[in-house]
């Protein structure tokens, strides 16, 4: 993370006193410390770039099924409250000639997962990093997620759940390869 850990652990001390605590109490000794750090693992995103994330990963494989890679967990914060929200990422795309490292693929979401983030922009985000990278014939992104800001404030609706898409190519214009995806996702293959 760019920024020096010692300034936020003095912002985290202010915070502190201004909603009333005393950052001298035994129990709050090394929370700015503690914040810190984990400020350096929450937003870690901002130092990685899609490049790096993909590195060389990349191959040349004549392929025209789909590939899907499904369920994978995220964790974020919420730009407005910078709140918690969290879930699972669904990514599937239709190779033009080249395939990525399946692992690159939770690699790019966790990378835009570790930002101040809306969901809806993380999900166009994810997609448009799977077309640069690749330019598949076609790629779906289903994000389902949970809002600490919606659950534990504001509304108060626990039992919420966000779904958002981002489908480009074949995705978008075809609705029977869209319908494949769809199921794919839905569907229970282990546990």
């Amino acid at each position: 993370m760019a920024t020096d850990r010692r300034n936020i652990e003095q912002i985290i001390s202010r915070l502190l006193v201004e909603i009333g605590e005393d950052p001298s109490r035994e129990g709050l000794l090394k929370t700015p410390d503690r914040v810190a750090r984990s400020w350096e693992f929450l937003a870690k995103g901002y130092d990685l770039t899609l490049e790096e994330v993909v590195g060389d990963a990349i191959y040349n494989e004549v392929s025209n099924g789909m590939v899907v890679v499904r369920d994978i967990d995220f964790f974020s914060l919420c730009e407005h409250h910078m709140l918690p929200f969290f879930g699972v990422a669904h990514v599937g795309y239709i190779p033009s000639g080249k395939v990525i490292g399946l692992s690159k693929i939770p690699r790019i979401v966790e990378m835009y997962s570790r930002r101040l983030q809306i969901q809806e922009r993380m999900t166009v985000q994810i997609a448009e990093a799977i077309k640069k990278t690749l330019n598949p014939i076609g790629i779906g992104v289903v994000v389902e997620g949970q809002h600490m800001c919606m659950q534990m404030r504001g509304v108060e609706k626990k039992n919420s759940f966000t779904s958002t898409s981002a489908m480009f190519g074949e995705f978008h214009d075809d609705m029977e390869t869209r319908s494949e995806f769809l199921a794919m996702i839905s569907k229970k293959t282990f546990g």
